[in-house]
């Protein structure tokens, strides 16, 4: 069974005292099922940060997936994904070790400031 992910791409996030922006660079994954997943996210902010990994499955409105948590740089969720904050590479990247069918949908990161 093939899993196709679609990211959403290029979010933009203004009415804060500097704008934000999040980037998926990936315009469709194909993931065969049990293979791990990754889905990158990078931003172009430096301040503090909150991070948020969102899902929209098919027929459903989007589910928050997980967010990041002061103090930690390495946040998982019950649905096995986890996602890793590297703050020298502007990174958020969403990860699973073994994909499941279930998992096919369109995911997106989100940033906000504090």
């Amino acid at each position: 069974l093939l899993l196709l992910v679609v990211p959403r791409r290029d979010l933009n996030f203004t009415g804060e005292t500097r704008p934000q922006s999040v980037t998926q660079p990936e315009a469709l994954i194909e993931v065969l099922e049990s293979a791990p997943l990754e889905l990158k996210c990078t931003y172009s902010y430096t301040g503090f940060l909150y991070f948020f990994w969102y899902a929209l499955y098919p027929n459903q409105e989007p589910q928050l997936l997980l967010k990041s948590v002061p103090g930690s740089n390495l946040v998982k969720c019950t649905k096995g994904f986890e996602a890793e904050l590297n703050k020298g590479k502007t990174s958020f990247h969403l990860k699973k070790p073994f994909a499941q069918g279930s998992d096919s949908a369109e995911y997106f990161c989100a940033v906000k400031t504090q």
